[in-house]
């Protein structure tokens, strides 16, 4: 207990200081890190000596992204209830795979997920898991795709696999997220071999340059476009897509949760028309890595891709969570998404989505009156800026994480270097916004 109790010291210790530090490691900082590399010792070290070493030495090297001025990629901090509930779980040590194995980590799983689609807004009856991210959520849901449309076109994926299988052909925007496209290579689809459909300015594919589609294709929206925060017109291309027979997944890795909001519901209109989609609880919701979701509409193509079978797996009437996801044995990482969603209830996702777009607002504004050239539309949490030509903008970009007041990291949209500002943490305040458009201004005006 002691042990445990120096740790939870620490992480408070931690978490005191990560509001005011600099984002970034020091360079200092990285280098003792050191002090944690070498050789494994020939014996045993103890607990207490081996948690110090990581607080003395880990804790400084940390990038602090659970502060309220890191603004890289779409991360979003870690809610109170949800970091505390995964202290508890490590504590429980549950395996989640099967409800014998842990009934409390099936049903709050089993209730999260539910939580989930109908903050999303999605049909009922709809299937889901809990995975480890956007990345695995899509590999699962595009599984259940892939094999749903085989078995349609006579052919047993799961027991036969690929070889001389009926072709699948998946169809995405250019500006599909290279997770998604992970996920295709992984499932033996290829990354390649998709049909690209040319997109506009913002990022949105087109409906009108879609290709053919047939009962043997997969065509992939986006709910979010991880640059410009854009949306695919769902209503437009689900109506052409299920007229004729097409799967539909959609990649909502963040911009599905724009759903929680009543002012920014209507962005996600027509996506409840999919088959599928993939999301994440470590972006808007603000719940922590480890946290993906696949959700299927149809719970038996879900089941049929990803369900394990063996006389020792005891097995009852409810639902089996290893039925859900390609786990068998996991964590019980549903607890976590159920303690973050219930300590929000519906109105706190929606003020998370709401103020953090908001603050990108006011990053597009302050940026734009300062001379600087914003390259989005700001539909939501993304904001491009370009500070003028590619190596300038590199430069600020540089400047910026150096200094330390806040982080932000730099991207190539449509040809245009730019940095790249995403609000997606509940712990950002209006205070750590001024700050930090004012050292983005500052850096700019150094170069």
């Amino acid at each position: 207990m002691a042990l445990l109790k120096r740790a939870a010291r620490d992480a408070m210790d931690y978490l005191d200081g990560v509001h005011e530090r600099g984002v970034a490691p020091t360079a200092e900082a990285v280098a003792k890190l050191n002090a944690l590399r070498g050789p494994l010792p020939p014996g045993p070290t103890s607990a207490e000596a081996v948690v110090h070493l990581l607080h003395e030495y880990g804790s400084p090297a940390t990038v602090a992204m659970g502060g309220g001025r890191y603004f890289g990629f779409v991360i979003g901090g870690c809610l109170p209830a949800a970091m505390a509930a995964s202290w508890l779980v490590n504590a429980w040590d549950q395996n989640a795979g099967l409800w014998v194995s842990s009934p409390v980590a099936a049903d709050l799983e089993d209730t999260a997920v539910e939580w989930v689609r109908e903050l999303l807004g999605l049909p009922e009856g709809t299937a889901g898991g809990v995975v480890t991210g956007a990345t695995v959520a899509n590999f699962t849901a595009l599984a259940a795709a892939r094999d749903w449309l085989l078995k349609r076109a006579g052919w047993d994926a799961e027991g036969d696999g690929l070889f001389g299988a009926p072709e699948i052909r998946v169809v995405v925007g250019e500006e599909a997220h290279t997770s998604l496209l992970k996920s295709l290579g992984m499932l033996g689809m290829g990354r390649k071999r998709v049909v690209r459909v040319p997109v506009d300015g913002q990022g949105r594919m087109r409906a009108d340059s879609l290709p053919p589609l047939d009962e043997r294709t997969i065509i992939c929206l986006q709910a979010g476009n991880v640059n410009t925060g854009a949306f695919d017109p769902a209503p437009a291309i689900c109506s052409i897509a299920r007229a004729q027979g097409a799967w539909i997944h959609v990649d909502g890795a963040f911009g599905l949760w724009a759903a929680a909001s009543p002012h920014y519901r209507a962005l996600v209109n027509g996506f409840e028309l999919a088959d599928s989609w993939a999301t994440d609880g470590h972006k808007w919701p603000n719940l922590g890595y480890d946290c993906g979701l696949a959700l299927v509409r149809h719970p038996a193509a879900l089941r049929a891709a990803m369900s394990v079978r063996a006389a020792y797996l005891e097995r009852g009437e409810r639902r089996e969570p290893c039925d859900y996801t390609p786990e068998l044995s996991r964590r019980a990482r549903g607890v976590e998404l159920w303690a973050g969603l219930r300590s929000l209830g519906k109105s706190g996702m929606a003020e998370i989505v709401e103020r953090t777009c908001a603050h990108a607002r006011r990053f597009a504004e302050g940026l734009s009156v300062a001379g600087f050239e914003v390259l989005n539309e700001v539909v939501v949490n993304q904001v491009l800026v370009s500070f003028g030509d590619a190596e300038k903008t590199l430069r600020v970009v540089a400047r910026l994480q150096a200094e330390g007041t806040c982080w932000c990291g730099s991207t190539v949209w449509q040809g245009r270097t730019a940095m790249r500002i995403s609000v997606s943490s509940w712990a950002t305040t209006k205070d750590d916004v001024e700050r930090s458009l004012a050292a983005m201004v500052k850096a700019a005006a150094e170069e």
